[in-house]
């Protein structure tokens, strides 16, 4: 960090605060889309975080890195927005009448990440001390188990084991005691481990086995073919459909939400277009009538662990994708 950039921002030069705080938008971003779970939500935290660091930049004293300053600021806005029960609208139903559910779901707002905001993010390689890979940390699965933590047992998990800052950092920047984090780590650290499920390891992005398998579940998706999808899926594979709550279970619970799905949507195909979120396949799906939300595969070996279809089409522009097809 320059010491001339950091004077000239002071005196209110607003580029300069731009090149001060340009390198870390990102990674910003995706600490406050961790926190939150919805891409919309990390979006405003993010630009609530570089006002309120632009307003107290005279006060920072240097003592801390502008990083962890700035990952200060984001977090304590992040706490008080997941404080904020108000912000969460009450969740919609699907557009035709479901089959009971295997269960309903409270993560209602987790929303999907391009993969194209994760490029060139620097805390994408993390150090020795991380306690998962890069790749895992952005997962739908990983956020949405961050989700169901306390706050500030979600904050202490991110800022230790994602982001490896050592443990008086955390402390400083959640205005507590080092005891204070080590326990909310021990806790968050033992709930996590008790909630994900432990799934055969995916194959490698964008490799010949990922490209296959997700070739077929899309023929067989666009077919109709319910049987066809359903011989892709793990046993336990799940299907979730957020903001909607409804979860389906295992292939008979799977193949009797697709059957609903195919009922209301009649003579009409679904048309696929490949794109990608939280470092996993996805697609925009379409009907003639327009976009009719986004789908993320969770891949375990040779199959499919998990379909998560957003039923909304607001972040279509997000990931590139037309508002419909010719």
């Amino acid at each position: 960090m320059s010491q001339a950039t950091l004077a000239r921002a002071r005196d209110g030069d607003e580029q300069a605060f731009r090149e001060l705080t340009d390198p870390y938008r990102r990674e910003l971003q995706l600490h406050c889309y961790r926190m939150l779970g919805s891409l919309a939500d990390a979006e405003d935290m993010l630009q609530e975080t570089l006002l309120a660091a632009w307003r107290a930049l005279g006060g920072f004293e240097g003592r801390a890195s502008l990083r962890g300053w700035l990952y200060r600021i984001a977090t304590n806005r992040c706490l008080n927005a997941r404080r904020d029960a108000s912000r969460r609208p009450p969740p919609p139903v699907p557009p035709f009448e479901p089959p009971e559910p295997t269960r309903h779901g409270e993560v209602t707002w987790l929303q999907p990440y391009p993969d194209a905001l994760l490029e060139g993010i620097a805390e994408s390689s993390p150090g020795p001390e991380a306690r998962y890979q890069a790749r895992e940390t952005v997962e739908l699965a990983f956020v949405a188990g961050l989700q169901e933590l306390p706050p500030r047992q979600t904050a202490a998990l991110i800022l230790r084991d994602v982001l490896c800052f050592s443990t008086a950092e955390v402390a400083g920047m959640l205005d507590s005691s080092e005891a204070s984090v080590k326990g909310a780590l021990q806790r968050a650290r033992a709930t996590l481990a008790e909630r994900r499920a432990v799934i055969d390891r995916p194959p490698p992005p964008r490799s010949a086995r990922e490209r296959d398998l997700t070739r077929r579940f899309a023929e067989a998706f666009t077919a109709d073919d319910i049987d066809g999808v359903v011989t892709l899926l793990t046993d336990d594979a799940w299907l979730t459909m957020p903001p909607a709550p409804h979860g389906y279970q295992g292939h008979a619970a799977v193949a009797s939400f697709l059957r609903a799905s195919a009922t209301w949507h009649g003579d009409r195909r679904f048309q696929l277009v490949p794109t990608r979120a939280n470092s996993q396949p996805a697609f925009g799906c379409y009907l003639t009538s327009g976009p009719a939300g986004l789908i993320v595969l969770t891949l375990a070996g040779d199959r499919i662990a998990a379909i998560t279809r957003f039923l909304g089409s607001d972040l279509f522009n997000r990931f590139g994708l037309p508002p419909r097809l010719p």
